[in-house]
């Protein structure tokens, strides 16, 4: 759980800093947790293996384009639609939605994340699967088994999270020394 957290934030700088605004980290957290309200089928009575069950259509990569431009059209209203911009906040909501699935197909239980719902029911997992499933429930999630997710997300998810922090450092570094280097003159 809170390893999509991470990933939306290490994602989010990537983005101009004149959007890094209470706004857009509170909608690039809620989006990176979002296809877990999938979930409330269970309350509902609706099988986990079902297409709107848990890691099913909200998982899917069509759900997640839909979130992103519902997003960039109803939480930025005043950025003009259809624009370079526009469509740069639409992927970033779109990717952070997205990395959810691909975080739950890289655990170790599940029945896997129907990608391609609604068009293919089909779970897939990733071939290597480091992360612990988390237990689904409050009570669960602060057990010893809740406290060995933790710690397996802290572990990869917070690697991934380091190497895309390394890699907005390396280009940040890379346009800081392009920035400096003077034109030569004829």
């Amino acid at each position: 759980m809170f390893g999509h957290g991470a990933v939306a934030i290490a994602l989010g700088v990537y983005q101009p800093r004149v959007w890094w605004t209470p706004r857009f980290w509170l909608f690039s957290l809620i989006c990176a947790i979002l296809p877990d309200l999938d979930v409330v089928g269970f309350v509902l009575g609706i099988p986990y293996d079902h297409p709107l069950g848990h890691r099913g259509f909200t998982h899917s990569l069509l759900f997640a384009g839909f979130v992103g431009v519902m997003v960039a059209a109803c939480a930025f209203p005043s950025l003009p639609r259809w624009t370079t911009d526009w469509w740069r906040l639409v992927l970033h909501f779109s990717a952070v939605t997205a990395s959810h699935g691909v975080l739950d197909a890289m655990t170790d239980g599940g029945l896997g994340v129907a990608f391609f719902a609604p068009f293919d029911h089909t779970r897939y997992f990733f071939p290597w699967r480091p992360i612990r499933v988390s237990p689904i429930g409050i009570v669960p999630f602060f057990s010893w088994k809740g406290i060995m997710v933790v710690i397996s997300e802290a572990v990869w998810i917070g690697a991934l999270v380091g190497l895309l922090a390394i890699g907005r450092a390396l280009v940040q570094r890379a346009r800081a020394r392009v920035a400096i280097i003077p034109a030569d003159r004829d």
